[in-house]
């Protein structure tokens, strides 16, 4: 009497069909997952006990660095970032080339007066990435040019919010000034970041 080999075949297709959901999951989380980009400048947030998270998206941040340079961080969405670069143009009289709308779209953070910012955007990718800002983005009572990128992102989109990332070191005075010019276009509500008690 010939013997009946059982049959597998249920078995090898569930676990095909597995495999195939788990490298679908993978490549989701790959192509979705935002990771965070490093600071232009090094900057060591004051610690708070605070373990609230920021939003992901239609955020845009100000880093403060030690001395007191500023450096605005528009928000990620490309088309967007385009209608902010046309009303900061309207505003300062300038106009931009396609290369540099394009370099726009992808710059990290912009540290440099709107007098130079042309020439920032003509830089090569890498020549941006290991650019100091010697003087940042001008902001005190007489030149409010930070405040001006604020105000209009926002009038590009209302909802958007602000993270605020300062050194621990950075002096008072030149915070100071940033609060005082969001008051001044009466926007009022906003993030500090800071890194955990106890971790460095």
């Amino acid at each position: 009497m010939a013997r009946v080999k059982p049959k597998r075949h249920g078995v090898v297709t569930d676990m095909t069909a597995m495999c195939d959901v788990a490298f679908l999951l993978l490549t989701f989380f790959i192509l979705t997952t935002q990771f965070k980009k490093p600071d232009v400048e090094q900057i060591k947030p004051p610690s708070s006990i605070s373990e609230k998270l920021l939003p992901d998206a239609s955020l845009m941040t100000i880093n403060a660095t030690p001395d007191g340079k500023f450096y605005f961080q528009p928000v990620e969405n490309a088309s967007e970032r385009l209608q902010l670069l046309d009303k900061m143009g309207q505003k300062y009289n300038m106009t931009f080339t396609n290369q540099q709308k394009a370099a726009f779209q992808k710059v990290q953070a912009i540290g440099v007066p709107m007098n130079q910012l042309k020439s920032y955007l003509d830089l090569s990718d890498e020549e941006q990435k290991n650019f100091k800002s010697p003087k940042g983005i001008p902001m005190d009572s007489t030149n409010k040019q930070l405040v001006d990128w604020v105000q209009q992102s926002l009038s590009v989109n209302p909802d958007y919010k602000l993270a605020i990332k300062g050194d621990v070191t950075t002096e008072y005075p030149k915070v100071k000034s940033l609060f005082e010019g969001l008051r001044d276009i009466d926007f009022l509500k906003f993030w500090l970041i800071t890194s955990q008690e106890g971790k460095p």
